[in-house]
């Protein structure tokens, strides 16, 4: 898959920040292009924002649907519908929360957890493929640049 790459235009000469803002688009669209063929893996119904949904759950489970809304900035109504569509997939379920009797704590189900886990596979397999010709340091060096990012963009309900 060939993006035509113009070149950026930078805003009050920030070529740099500019360049930046390019890359990260193109690796957002081909990560959520990414995430809903392997969420396809998981199963062929499967909606591509549910794909990180359900990593999400494997992740931190159990889990309220509260904590999953403010984790996505998300309304309670969007995480509810997604919510739903997993578990009527068999993909998780859900138990009274016990410490909270209006609330519900979410696990994925050991169906999930297979089908999850052979898609994590996948795309980790996909990744290696893809960094083979690299230096192992510059695979280090890409994964802790990528996440001194991620926690500039870190939330209160970031774990």
């Amino acid at each position: 898959m060939t993006e035509i790459q113009a070149a950026p235009v930078p805003v009050d000469g920030n070529g740099a920040h500019c360049a930046v803002e390019h890359q990260l688009g193109v690796l957002l669209r081909r990560s959520r292009a990414l995430s809903a063929e392997l969420g396809r893996v998981v199963h062929p119904e499967l909606e591509p924002g549910a794909y990180g949904l359900l990593v999400r759950i494997g992740e931190v489970a159990p889990a309220r649907s509260s904590d999953l809304a403010t984790y996505f900035c998300v309304g309670k109504a969007t995480i509810s519908r997604q919510l739903k569509v997993l578990e009527g997939l068999g993909l998780i379920g859900r138990e009274p929360d016990p410490l909270d009797g209006r609330a519900h704590l979410l696990n994925l189900t050991d169906e999930g957890r297979v089908k999850l886990g052979r898609a994590r596979t996948a795309r980790q397999e996909r990744y290696h493929a893809m960094l083979a010709a690299w230096p192992e340091e510059d695979v280090r060096s890409l994964a802790q640049m990528l996440a001194r990012f991620n926690a500039l963009t870190d939330t209160p309900g970031d774990t």
